[in-house]
């Protein structure tokens, strides 16, 4: 299937590893002109490096987005790379692990700086653009936690939850434009963030890190977790051509971990 990708400005956030490295992969191959941001300049000059090398157009722009002018920076290097923007993919890191009832203010306020805010000022600095032009794709990257909360990870649970609000409203305002707004939950996914979960988890369960994921995948009907490419591929998706009539949803790539109907 032709994506309909081709030529087309795209921004990756959280993309120096992970899913927002496979995502950047993906778009890159079918033909659009990427740009990734982490805070890891290293990292991001490599995987640049590596999508041009496999013949994709990429480049990079390394910042913090906690910090609120990051985002107009960033927007505006991808512009002058490659014009305006057609796409743009919100992917963030997740916040410290701990119980709702535990966490303080400060916790709470620093994962709104991570989950939340920089979304927000990304999308409100490319949605005028799109909707001039009749075109964009919004895609954030979020969890299964906004359908089923993970335990010992309220900041996450709450935060991505949010986003996905802001993500269901947005999706109406501007759906007459041309523009979808959707969002993706991975589920599970063999990351540098999830290893560091089972470790953290197993330290406070006094257990091994290697039996909390065999008791995870028991219960996960794929007996797997996902690939970072396999989450890509339908995050490709949803910012593609063909999904012109997909908006407002969430959709959970989770290998059928999540319960609820829909």
């Amino acid at each position: 299937m032709d994506l309909g990708l081709k030529g087309k400005t795209a921004i990756v956030t959280g993309a120096s590893q992970g899913i927002g490295r496979a995502v950047a992969d993906a778009l890159a191959a079918e033909g659009a002109r990427v740009v990734l941001s982490a805070r890891n300049e290293e990292k991001l000059a490599r995987a640049a490096a590596e999508i041009c090398a496999a013949a994709g157009d990429a480049a990079y722009y390394a910042g913090d987005l906690n910090d609120p002018e990051t985002a107009e920076q960033l927007v505006a290097f991808a512009e002058r790379e490659f014009g305006p923007v057609d796409l743009l993919v919100g992917n963030t890191g997740g916040p410290p692990s701990g119980e709702a009832h535990a966490l303080d203010e400060a916790a709470w306020r620093a994962a709104a700086e991570l989950l939340f805010y920089p979304q927000i000022r990304l999308t409100r600095r490319v949605l005028p653009g799109m909707r001039e032009r009749g075109w964009g794709r919004i895609l954030y990257i979020t969890s299964i936690s906004v359908k089923e909360p993970i335990e010992n990870l309220a900041l996450s649970n709450a935060l991505r939850a949010a986003v996905t609000g802001f993500a269901k409203t947005l999706s109406r305002e501007v759906a007459a434009d041309g523009v979808t707004v959707n969002t993706l939950g991975p589920g599970y996914t063999a990351t540098e963030r999830v290893k560091h979960l089972f470790e953290d988890n197993a330290a406070r369960q006094n257990t091994t890190p290697e039996a909390l994921e065999q008791r995870l995948l028991a219960q996960i009907p794929a007996r797997r977790m996902a690939r970072p490419e396999e989450i890509a591929a339908v995050a490709a998706f949803l910012v593609s051509e063909p999904a012109s009539y997909l908006t407002g949803q969430a959709v959970m790539v989770d290998g059928g971990y999540t319960h609820g109907l829909l």
